[in-house]
């Protein structure tokens, strides 16, 4: 059998769709000859299984040049390995720096072969030795769900087996719904692997996967850095999902909770020194943190090291300032800028439901990730009406037209624009536009689901649901409309879209286009309304109307 020895290593990383920033890598195996499920099925013939694997892993961290958290992958047969086979990988792991809290042990396929209960007593002992552990191969291997209910992971990896389905298989965007599902409740993260094309990253951006890998956002590669960042166009493809804590997650070194000043003074002072250090119980649940110039100046100062050295570290810390991973980052610099609060400097502790340590994040990194969303949000709204630009409606007529859910897309403008600021001139004609901006802008608070674009000039776009486009309507056209006393009519275009009757927002462009024209061509403020695949024009509102009479087109 080849030794691990010998195969070399690719490293793909992991990507967060929200920051577009690096979040961990992983490493991929490359043999010279055949193939690592040949490689390991030869091992396992051999009876030599958990060596083979734990060989690969080990030789992946001796390849591993960069200081990103480190995925590695193990079979789920290898869980049945005694404890005293992971020492090498251990040993390693130190002699490289890294702790084991900076790695995430991807276990993948097959199941079947190993009981469940062994399956989970073997993930216990990795989680006790300070592994994070994820489940790989969702949907392509024999994943019992018994043991994505109870097995301590904190991700779960969905096969690109699935992905291919996206965007234009239901069936596929159910599935990765579910799972998001589930991720929410469980506290654990999902991400879409083998991302190959970019409607698929489109999609699962738009449904609300926050991590992803595959060869189009950045292929494996045995040398050199990956790109730190994605392209702003492919960060942003789906609606952006609000800011949590999350997103900048960290690891976090820890200690258990009895450590002496000693031993925190160890790892705070080695080469590649962690900001801080998080004391944590049997449990992972944090009880202390200190900071590591805080901490250093007190051990280091006069009769430190007599005072200190082996007395428990905790009574140089702190009392831990921790936060829920899924809280808004809103809510986070709420907890920083608290009056009573002054260690803005310090990590805050991101822990799960249960109190459990997840990692640290940065103070400096949220607030700069905050304000940069901020800025490139304010650059895309409108001037005059404060309202963003297309991209709104396109982002959210693309996510209903993924997951399959009805609504209607309207064009509204102003009749006669121009002879209006001929009229009343370009200041009358501005305010104007202000006024249709604010109502437009009242309706999407009142209505959750709207969301309202200005397009340019006297054009607004609007999305919204099938029960919400009556009340939209209403309250564009029964309102009074003038430029300066000169009254002025409207007209609204809608596209009523079923499930899977549109492909895409350029569709609804297009079919849009001539709706507006025959809304123009309807006296008085008027509203018309069509379908996909239908010639009927219905005209609901207008001169010579009624109500809502219909009158075909």
């Amino acid at each position: 059998m080849k030794s691990p020895r010998a195969v070399r290593f690719a490293f793909q990383p992991l990507y967060s769709l929200h920051t577009g920033g690096v979040v961990a890598h992983e490493a991929l195996a490359r043999p010279g000859h055949g193939t690592i499920p040949e490689l390991l099925a030869q091992a396992r013939r051999e009876g030599r299984l958990a060596e083979a694997d734990l060989g690969l892993a080990i030789a992946a961290v001796r390849q591993d040049e960069s200081a990103l958290p480190l995925h590695l992958n193990l079979s789920a047969r290898t869980l049945a390995a005694p404890p005293a086979m992971f020492d090498d990988l251990l040993a390693e792991l130190g002699n490289a720096g890294r702790r084991t809290r900076d790695v995430v042990l991807e276990i993948g396929p097959p199941f079947a072969p190993l009981p469940a209960d062994r399956a989970l007593s073997g993930m216990r002992a990795l989680t006790e030795l300070g592994f994070r552990l994820g489940l790989d191969g969702l949907g392509r291997g024999d994943l019992p769900l018994g043991l994505l209910v109870e097995a301590p992971v904190d991700l779960v990896k969905l096969d690109r087996t699935v992905l291919r389905g996206l965007p234009d298989d239901q069936a596929s965007v159910a599935i990765v719904e579910a799972l998001l599902h589930y991720a929410h409740r469980t506290g654990t993260r999902l991400v879409a692997t083998g991302v190959e094309t970019g409607a698929q990253l489109d999609a699962v951006s738009g449904l609300g996967v926050r991590i992803a890998q595959g060869n189009l956002l950045a292929p494996p590669t045995a040398a050199g850095p990956a790109p730190a960042l994605l392209t702003r166009g492919r960060a942003t493809a789906g609606p952006p999902p609000a800011q949590c804590v999350g997103d900048f997650l960290r690891p976090a070194t820890t200690l258990p909770e009895s450590a002496t000043c000693d031993e925190v003074r160890e790892v705070l002072a080695a080469a590649d020194a962690p900001s801080g250090v998080v004391g944590v119980d049997e449990l992972n649940r944090p009880r202390w943190s200190v900071d590591r110039t805080r901490f250093l100046v007190a051990v280091t100062g006069p009769y430190g090291h007599a005072l200190h050295a082996k007395r428990p570290a905790a009574r140089l810390a702190d009392t831990p300032h921790t936060i829920e991973a899924r809280a808004g980052a809103m809510e986070f610099l709420e907890l920083v800028t608290d009056a009573d609060w002054g260690r803005t400097g310090d990590d805050v502790v991101v822990v799960d439901e249960l109190g459990r340590c997840l990692g640290v994040v940065l103070v400096t990194e949220v607030v700069r990730g905050v304000a940069e969303a901020k800025v490139e949000a304010a650059a895309a709204l409108n001037p005059l009406t404060r309202l963003p630009g297309s991209d709104t409606v396109a982002r959210d007529v693309a996510r209903r037209i993924t997951i399959g859910e009805p609504f209607v897309a309207a064009w509204l403008d102003i009749d006669a624009f121009k002879a209006v600021n001929d009229t009343a001139g370009f200041a009358a004609g501005d305010d104007l536009i202000r006024e249709l901006g604010g109502a437009l802008t009242e309706l999407s608070g009142r209505l959750k689901r709207m969301r309202v674009s200005h397009v340019g000039g006297d054009d607004f776009l609007v999305v919204c649901d099938v029960d919400e486009i009556a009340t939209v309507a209403a309250a564009l056209l029964d309102r009074h409309w003038t430029a300066d006393g000169l009254p002025v009519t409207v007209s609204l275009a809608t596209l009523v879209c079923a499930s899977g009757a549109i492909r895409s927002y350029q569709e609804v462009s297009r079919l849009l286009a001539p709706l507006k024209k025959r809304a123009k061509a309807v006296p008085g403020s008027s509203w018309v309304l069509s379908r996909p695949g239908s010639d009927r024009v219905e005209v609901l509102r207008g001169i010579g109307t009624r109500g809502l009479q219909a009158a075909a087109g």
